[in-house]
Parts: C-alpha cells; sequence; structure tokens
C-alpha cells in the first residue's frame, strides 16, 4: 500500500517507520525535515499525490485544518484520509466533512500508548469514520499498533481519547497524593503498592504506571521523570476535555480541577518537560 505520512515527530516517525518495515510505500513529509530512514517529499501535498492511505500526527486541530487543505486536494479519489493527532472534537468533524466534500474518506483515529507504543508498534486506536474506511485501514493499525476500536462517526474517536485522557490526568493525581500522604503517614512505598495495587485502589496509574521511583514495573519515575508523557501533554488533553464539556453541557468538576492542577505545575512550577506522573514529587515537596 502506498502511505502518506505527514508529521514525523517522536510519535509519527516511529509509526511510519514501522510502516515501512512491514513493507509499505511509505513517503514522509515534516516541516522539521527529519527522515528517520524514511523517503521525504518537498510538501505534505506531494507526499500525498500518489498515496492510498494519507495518515497524519500533528500538534493541534488549527494545524491539522491547516494540513487539510494542503493534502485534500492533492489527494487521489478513493483514497482515505487518517489523522492520528489528538485534536479538539470540532476540527475532526471539520476535517471529515471536508474530505467527504472532496470525495474521500477520513477517520480521526487518536492513540493511547506514548512515545514507547508508538516504537513497539503497541499502540491503540480509537477511530471515528466510516466503517469502509476504516476496513481499509485496519491493516495498518495492526503494525503500528495492538488494539483499534471503530467507536462510531466522525469526531468518536477524539472523543474517546479525551474521556480516556481526562481519567487518566485525574487518577495519576489521584495517585500521586496518595502516596503523598503515605509518606507522611510513615508507610512505606513499596507496602503502600503491593497494598493498593491488588484491592480496590488498583488503576493504571498505580499498576503499569507507578509514580514512586523503584515501585511497581519500570516507569518514567525510575528515569528522574523524563517523559514519557510530558505533563504539558496531559494538560493539552484536559484543555480539549473540559472544551468538549463546554460545548456539550456535560458536568466535569474533577476533570476541571485536574486541568487546574496541571496548568499550575506546568506553567507556574518545574512540570514543563517532565513527565506527567512528575505531579509526585510536586505532592511529597509541599507541606499539606
Amino acid at each position: 500500500m502506498k502511505i502518506a505520512f505527514i508529521g514525523l515527530g517522536n510519535m509519527g516517525a516511529p509509526m511510519a517507520l514501522n510502516l515501512a518495515q512491514a513493507g509499505h510505500q511509505v513517503t514522509g513529509f515534516d516541516t522539521a525535515a527529519r527522515s528517520d530512514g524514511l523517503t521525504l517529499a518537498d510538501s505534505a501535498a506531494a507526499a500525498a499525490s500518489d498515496a492510498d492511505v494519507v495518515i497524519t500526527m500533528l500538534p493541534n486541530g488549527q494545524i491539522l485544518r491547516t494540513v487539510a487543505d494542503q493534502v485534500i486536494p492533492a489527494m487521489k479519489p478513493g483514497a482515505v484520509l487518517c489523522d492520528c493527532s489528538t485534536v479538539d472534537v470540532d476540527s475532526a468533524r471539520a476535517v471529515a466533512q471536508q474530505a467527504q466534500a472532496a470525495g474521500l474518506a477520513a477517520l480521526d483515529a487518536p492513540v493511547s500508548g506514548g512515545i514507547g507504543g508508538a516504537q513497539a508498534g503497541t499502540l491503540t486506536f480509537m477511530v471515528g469514520g466510516p466503517d469502509d474506511a476504516f476496513a481499509t485501514v485496519q491493516p495498518l493499525f495492526d503494525i503500528m499498533g495492538q488494539k483499534a476500536v471503530h467507536c462510531g462517526d466522525a469526531g468518536a474517536g477524539q472523543a474517546a481519547k479525551i474521556c480516556n485522557n481526562m481519567i487518566l490526568g485525574v487518577t495519576m493525581i489521584a495517585t500521586c497524593e496518595a502516596f503523598a500522604l503515605a509518606d507522611k503517614l510513615g508507610l512505606d512505598r513499596q507496602k503502600m503498592f503491593d497494598v493498593v495495587s491488588t484491592s480496590s485502589g488498583y488503576s493504571w496509574s498505580m499498576n503499569a504506571y507507578c509514580p514512586a521511583p523503584g515501585v511497581g514495573p519500570k516507569s518514567p519515575a525510575d528515569n528522574d521523570y523524563k517523559p514519557g508523557f510530558a505533563a504539558e501533554l496531559m494538560l493539552k488533553d484536559l484543555n480539549l476535555s473540559q472544551a468538549a464539556a463546554s460545548s456539550a453541557g456535560a458536568d466535569t468538576p474533577m476533570g476541571a480541577l485536574a486541568q487546574q492542577l496541571y496548568h499550575q505545575f506546568v506553567e507556574h512550577e518545574d512540570g514543563r518537560g517532565r513527565d506527567f506522573s512528575a505531579m509526585l514529587p510536586r505532592f511529597a515537596g509541599k507541606n499539606r
């Protein structure tokens, strides 16, 4: 299959490389002009012109809309535009409508799994869009990830990602607060993990991504909180969740509080460039 991959950053580059190593013809484009062993085009439109599937992995909805304006007119009839960025639902739906008007199919397919998952090909894709477009791209999802869930029509993938990461942001804060409280109560962190990881406090934040160094499976906490999943990216996702909640008239007080705490951590403390689980030393260092 001929694939164009637009956006070869920390996530996009290994995803594109996995597709190329699986035997697909991949042409990439990125404004930073990094190749990572891939064939590069001079522009996004040039990369997309002969592709069966155009995959984008971009920073935000405005950039997605700009790239869509460039690639949709260049794409051949029947091709699929598959956006794997995490963006606002409105942008995902607008791009899908733009593609449909041009005789193309579009999917919004944000991912979960971080840089490690992109490198290992173990991402989870949350996908919105038509059934036939999902069937076309399914073999590519199988290469780049371990699971792809077709969540519904255009925008449903972004909705699922936003809800998922709001849960993640809230549970990581609760996990970090609990460890900080355990410290002040004199409870050994390993004993804390042994209890909570096998009882009702069980969560992904505790069991798979424990924020306490030397406890549980290896995580960014064991590497001085180097991302991983950067705190500013968690803030971006929480901003998206609260914008969606406002638009939908949903009451999400825990999501709103998590957004406020990550904003404080990233913008006014030492959180920028650190893993989002670095909330633990942030809480542990406070007199509470």
